[in-house]
């Protein structure tokens, strides 16, 4: 069984990402001083008279490089809340970084799980939502729902009249294909890069629109369950470091072939202060957790530094990057700041004890990414990523977009990553990011830093050329058409 290539031409991306994407990318012309009609910025569906800058951003499809997404069969499936799919019902969209933004707002926790419950009625869940709803439907994970909402489902406004008919359109969606359908007709999405959360990497049915990423968390991690349960190629389990090396070395050699990238959302847990601790010095932690005896947080340290760099040499080995998640956290209530705002400092080590390692640095470091530029100025291995980062803040991430191409290479900018579970969200976000983006590169014309060719010439490097490059996409696609995990199911 093969699955069809995913390749979109511009033409075809235009017809798809050209309904929402088209309009917001248009008006942000006019906003960024394009001389645009003096009417009302259209309704979705109705394409204004834009600049070519414009309409070459609409035309062109992204390579989304980070998303969160669960097989599709899971949601057209769905029998549970289980992995990041609460409920299969309209407030799923609700359910992943909005959630953050409503309970901030004053959604109590109680009632936040009452709107995601697979049990509460319809019209119980939006009355929760209502009073919160005004605070928070501005912000970038508010617009990313309404914008969804409006292209997937045709609703313009989500309220008490409208959320039986967006609910009824929303599971007329889910059947087969509708991944396909939602990320490249309606996205403009070329590929998705995903990290999955319930595997290190996971053996997808739609390898070429799902590229995977191998965790390095997980197997970079003081995680003795794991060990216990992750066999090596001759079906051993770890009983030592040695026998975990062996695991890490037969992961990378079976699935490196086939993904993208290796990626590692440890900063959410500790500083990214990696220090090159030797093998000898991380066996007795090792030993010490497999047999359940407590260590001390300096043992624990020295083993997570020491099996992080073991992964990343396997990845470099290999030929893939290396993500990392650096700056805001995801959720509400949790985040040290000062931790964070060391993520810049800790990663300028990283990218000096290893130049042969490309660093992949994800969400621009939100809010340090003055810093985070910095690093792509001076570091020939470092790319900067914005996935997540419109959505975070839309206008500091169209302000970076500015200093970033007048300060550092153009070709160390990856523009786009939806980030999410709900892979209906994903076309909001990227609506966002063509708006932003043309803003972007709009206003560097229009204040004299670039030219209109100039810019144009940088729309399709910055959307997806740069991504094909740096994760090595010709040479993916060649492996993933002939996967063997769909040949054993065929």
């Amino acid at each position: 069984m093969k699955e069809k290539p995913t390749g979109i031409s511009r033409r075809k991306a235009l017809a798809g990402a050209g309904t929402i994407a088209a309009t917001l990318v248009m008006s942000a012309a006019g906003n960024a001083g394009e001389q645009t009609s003096s009417e009302p910025t259209p309704q979705v569906g109705r394409r204004p008279r834009g600049s070519r800058l414009a309409d070459v951003i609409a035309a062109t499809p992204f390579v989304d490089t980070h998303e969160h997404l669960v097989e599709e069969e899971r949601r057209i499936n769905w029998s549970g809340p289980v992995g990041g799919v609460p409920c299969n019902d309209w407030a799923l969209l609700f359910s992943h970084y909005l959630d953050s933004d409503l309970q901030v707002a004053g959604l109590s926790g109680k009632d936040y799980a009452a709107l995601i419950s697979p049990d509460t009625p319809l019209d119980r869940k939006w009355a929760l939502v209502e009073p919160h709803w005004p605070a928070v439907n501005n912000t970038g994970y508010g617009q990313v729902v309404r914008i969804a909402v409006r292209e997937l489902y045709g609703v313009d406004e989500i309220n008490a009249r409208t959320i039986p008919r967006i609910n009824e359109n929303y599971r007329s969606l889910i059947k087969p294909g509708f991944y396909a359908k939602v990320l490249r007709e309606h996205a403009g999405v070329e590929s998705c890069q995903v990290n999955a959360l319930d595997a290190p990497f996971r053996e997808t049915s739609q390898p070429l629109l799902l590229m995977q990423d191998i965790s390095i968390l997980s197997l970079g991690s003081a995680n003795a369950n794991l060990w216990r349960s992750l066999p090596d190629s001759s079906g051993q389990k770890a009983q030592d470091l040695a026998g975990w090396h062996r695991v890490i070395d037969d992961y990378f050699a079976k699935y490196a072939p086939y993904a993208v990238a290796a990626k590692t959302q440890i900063a959410y847990s500790r500083r990214l202060d990696f220090a090159d601790v030797p093998a000898e010095q991380a066996e007795a932690p090792f030993k010490k957790i497999l047999a359940k005896e407590p260590v001390t947080p300096a043992e624990r340290k020295a083993l997570e530094d020491h099996l992080f760099w073991y992964c990343v040499r396997q990845a470099t080995k290999h030929g893939l990057p290396v993500k990392m998640h650096t700056g805001y956290y995801a959720g509400h209530g949790g985040m040290p700041l000062d931790r964070v705002v060391q993520n810049p400092a800790d990663v300028s080590n990283l990218l000096r004890q290893a130049p042969d390692t490309t660093f992949v640095l994800m969400h621009i470091g939100y809010p340090c990414q003055e810093q985070m530029i910095s690093l792509a100025k001076h570091y020939h291995n470092a790319v900067i990523d914005m996935c997540w980062a419109w959505i975070i803040s839309p206008t500091a991430s169209e302000r970076f977009v500015r200093d970033f191409l007048v300060t550092a290479p153009a070709n160390k900018l990856l523009t786009f990553g939806g980030d999410y579970i709900p892979v209906e969200c994903v076309v909001g976000h990227a609506a966002i990011a063509r708006r932003g983006l043309t803003r972007a590169l709009e206003g560097l014309a229009a204040d004299g830093w670039l030219s209109r060719s100039d810019a144009i010439d940088l729309v399709e490097p910055l959307m997806r050329g740069n991504a094909r490059r740096i994760f090595n996409l010709d040479q993916k696609e060649r492996a993933l058409a002939n996967v063997p995990w769909l040949k054993s199911k065929s």
